[in-house]
């Protein structure tokens, strides 16, 4: 014989299953888009990242350029 916890179970099951139309894509639509987020958000996080190091490497061979033109300057 089957316990409570196994009827629940069932119960929430078939709720969910049949308890409206669209719930299952409903939530599965709200779960996709999550993820897309999720994605999103690190594909930006990225870009900065990858724009940051360019901006630092620029500066650093911007400042070896000036440091060169003045010992060059001094001789």
């Amino acid at each position: 014989m089957p316990g409570p916890w196994q009827i629940a179970v069932v119960v929430l099951l078939a709720l969910l299953l049949f308890g409206g139309k669209g719930k299952i894509s409903a939530i599965m639509g709200d779960f996709a888009q999550g993820l897309k987020s999720f994605r999103k958000g690190l594909a930006d996080d990225d870009e900065k990242t990858i724009d940051d190091q360019a901006t630092r490497d620029k500066e650093t061979v911007d400042a070896d350029v000036e440091s060169t033109r003045s010992k060059q300057e001094t001789k």
